[in-house]
């Protein structure tokens, strides 16, 4: 008797070895992902971003860093034009760099607690672990979750996930609509997690000098433009002028931002371009490919020029009324208002908190503003997708 109860001991020890050792399911990785997420100390990673929301698709460098509690650094490198731009939270608020451009944006923000990007680690464990539907799959290598996807636009439904199975670290991440079409692709090349950082790692003056080693750095001597507190100007839409209305008290085009009011002659459009094209070379008008259900662009865009300044105004109207202005930005103070970053996946933007909303981005040296009061915020975005990596008309 002793011997067959030694047997059986045997046996469950040993079945229980091999269940210890077998396949994992959904529930267990998800209970392990758990303890890897409250143990996290830090973390650096790179890979290859593909978004597929414009005309062609457009491949970005990531570079992603993270140490506990709230450093974190995002470096956006377009790999075709090799244009950096860095988004860097510590002590001091979150902020939007622009090397290139000399230009630094803060904001007071609990990004990224309040706002997931796709290449951040914790923002995928969430995704995980807070869809009760997720569905699993066992492949060679790695652990696929598919689970819904929680980002700022209503384009972006669901979500493929790749863990490598020795360390749960991302490997791939293909985020789809609802028509299950790939919208963003993001390929992780490396990841480790226990990084240890310099001391300057996410110091603002260090990365806007650095440039991630890939953009041009300032000048010797110049300082960084840094707009404290940001928000995007305010820009106000001239109405429609009846034919009896005397116009003379319009204020005039100026700056970017500044009241606009009136029109401009064909004659004096040209000659301000022509005169704007000489000072700040050729300035190509971009138009979304994009627009919202019911919505035209109303007329032709409308110049906004000074001695100083130079910028296009499109206006669009129907189920929503919104104004894009495209300018190049000048190293010169400007008034803002509280804003909070978005992600448009190509970069970050900064969005107003009060009507009217206006949307603000800068790529390629150029600045580009949406404002409305009822365009949605998902609209604002996917407008904004639609015009990267256009050509000037």
């Amino acid at each position: 008797m002793r011997r067959i109860s030694w047997i059986i001991a045997m046996v469950l020890c040993f079945s229980g070895l091999l269940t210890a050792c077998g396949p994992k399911d959904a529930e267990s990785v998800v209970k392990e992902l758990n303890e890897v997420v409250g143990e996290l100390e830090s973390y650096k990673g790179s890979g290859v971003m593909t978004l597929y929301s414009g005309e062609t698709p457009q491949e970005y460098k990531v570079e992603v860093s993270h140490q506990k509690p709230s450093y974190y650094r995002i470096a956006l490198t377009n790999a075709k034009k090799n244009i950096t731009q860095i988004v860097l939270r510590n002590d001091d608020g979150v902020f939007v760099l622009t090397p290139s451009l000399n230009k630094s944006f803060r904001f007071q923000s609990n990004w990224p607690d309040d706002q997931g990007q796709v290449y951040l680690y914790e923002t995928l464990v969430r995704s995980i672990i807070g869809d009760n539907a997720r569905q699993f799959a066992d492949e060679e290598d790695s652990y696929v979750f598919d689970v819904a996807a929680n980002y700022n636009t209503h384009s972006l439904v669901r979500q493929k996930i790749w863990l490598d199975k020795k360390d749960y670290s991302p490997k791939h991440v293909a985020v789809s609509d609802a028509n299950a079409n790939v919208v963003v692709d993001v390929k992780f090349d490396t990841f480790e997690f226990g990084t240890k950082f310099e001391k300057d790692s996410f110091d603002m003056q260090k990365n806007m000098s650095a440039g991630s080693g890939e953009t041009q750095a300032p000048e010797a001597g110049s300082t960084p433009t840094i707009n404290e507190d940001v928000n995007t100007p305010e820009v106000t839409v001239p109405e429609e002028q009846d034919p009896g209305v005397d116009v003379s008290d319009q204020p005039e085009l100026g700056n970017p931002g500044d009241e606009v009011g009136g029109e401009v002659s064909p004659d004096d459009s040209a000659a301000a371009e022509e005169g704007a094209s000489s000072e700040l070379g050729d300035f190509g008008v971009i138009e979304p490919t994009y627009l919202p259900n019911g919505v035209n662009m109303k007329g032709e865009p409308t110049i906004m020029e000074t001695e100083d300044d130079y910028a296009v105004m499109l206006r669009f109207e129907g189920t929503y009324n919104y104004t894009i202005i495209e300018a190049r930005p000048q190293d010169r103070a400007s008034s803002y208002a509280a804003t909070t970053p978005v992600d448009l996946g190509f970069t970050i933007g900064m969005m107003t908190t009060e009507l009217p909303q206006t949307l603000t981005w800068f790529d390629e040296g150029m600045e580009y503003r949406i404002t409305s009061d009822n365009l949605p915020v998902a609209e604002m975005v996917q407008i904004a997708a639609s015009m990267q990596d256009q050509s000037g008309k």
